[in-house]
């Protein structure tokens, strides 16, 4: 009785991971949630914004505050020009904001490029618009794509290539030249560049971000997906948005109006005091991330995992291979579910990243933006996998 566009879709695999491990119990690294509290500067800035009268719809595509406030964010760490009332859309989470953006951009028919693996959301998003995702891969083990197979995956029907960096689930961080690769395939046929860029601020190892529509020839053709959940810890307020030029973004509104209305009115207000946090909270979010990185990565090594070290992100993928022999556990789903019940740690299984899931049958992902003691049990859980 469903129709056939979600007929093909299940239950988001990340958050029944969270569901199994609250019912079993155990230390959850699955769903890529902190458990420590945001700034208290920005709880602050909720409580004022609650008292205050922000309790109506807002401008259906954001607050005036918070669209400037973007707008000045994305100056000065990127030089870009981004004008609040043309560029700006705010909406409910980058989730949200990106099938809004493709719900705008796609035409039944067109084909959209994805990295694979890719976070979840994104193969449904084009289906949901009518389009058909063309799969490229990314290759371990530092998840490189082979310009030549993009180049190929290029048709008279491709519309736009879509792609998440710092990556979900590989923390993968697309190097400069990889950036100009895409770049030049948008710029030769005509392309749009749509990017989820949600993880800007947590990179490692001395690399930065850099968004593509900074390259010459992008500004306007890309759509840049970001927000507030991971990089101020609150994954629960649901405020994304999307920076594209003028004629994108009329369609993103409009496709945004009548899928939610509006994003929450007063954590739009709130989200003003994140954006305008100063230069060292990024240095004080990049240490801590990394020293937590660094944490888990120390336990899932010991414990004999084959993983692949994130360059930025929040997330560990992993090989299991031998641990499926090991334990005689078919496949990843099984083997995230005899974690659960048998380790206490919860994972997400890898194939939910890939649209072969084949090609994730022997990988699971960890998350790692927990506390420290928490990362401490998880490990010392994981590390009974020896024996």
């Amino acid at each position: 009785m469903i129709s056939k566009r979600v007929q093909g879709f299940t239950e988001s695999v990340i958050r029944e991971m969270t569901r199994v491990v609250d019912q079993l119990g155990g230390v959850n690294l699955a769903q890529g949630m902190p458990n420590f509290p945001p700034p208290p500067e920005l709880i602050e800035a909720a409580h004022r914004a609650i008292d205050g009268d922000f309790h109506q719809y807002a401008i259906t595509w954001g607050t005036p505050r918070l669209r400037r406030a973007i707008a000045a964010k994305y100056r000065k760490f990127y030089g870009m020009e981004v004008d609040p009332e043309l560029h700006v859309t705010i909406c409910c989470g980058s989730t949200e904001t990106m099938l809004a953006t493709l719900l705008a951009v796609l035409n039944p028919g067109d084909e959209v490029i994805i990295f694979e693996p890719f976070y979840e959301n994104y193969g449904p998003g084009c289906i949901i618009s009518g389009a058909q995702p063309i799969f490229v891969p990314l290759e371990p083990p530092d998840f490189s794509f082979d310009p030549d197979r993009l180049e190929r995956a290029v048709t008279r029907r491709t519309r736009a290539i879509v792609f998440n960096s710092p990556n979900n689930p590989t923390g993968k961080v697309f190097s400069r030249g990889e950036l100009e690769t895409i770049a030049a395939l948008c710029r030769e046929h005509g392309l749009l560049a749509i990017t989820d860029e949600i993880y800007e601020h947590i990179v490692y190892d001395g690399l930065g971000h850099t968004p593509i529509a900074t390259l010459p020839g992008m500004a306007e053709r890309t759509v840049t997906i970001s927000g507030i959940s991971k990089s101020y810890s609150v994954t629960g307020w649901r405020v994304g948005y999307a920076i594209a030029p003028p004629d994108l973004a009329v369609g993103i509104r409009r496709a945004h109006d009548f899928i939610t209305v509006g994003a929450p009115h007063p954590l739009q207000e709130a989200a003003v005091t994140a954006l305008e946090l100063p230069d060292d909270y990024y240095v004080k979010l990049r240490t801590s991330y990394q020293a937590r990185r660094d944490l888990l990565w120390h336990y899932v090594e010991a414990a004999g995992f084959v993983a692949w070290k994130p360059r930025g992100a929040y997330y560990i993928l992993t090989d299991v291979s031998h641990f499926l022999k090991q334990y005689d556990v078919r496949d990843d789903t099984a083997f995230a579910m005899w974690l659960i019940r048998n380790v206490g740690v919860a994972t997400v299984p890898g194939s939910s990243f890939y649209a072969h899931p084949e090609l994730g049958r022997t990988k699971i992902r960890f998350c790692f933006p927990k506390t420290d003691d928490m990362l401490r049990d998880a490990g010392e859980r994981l590390l009974k996998l020896r024996s």
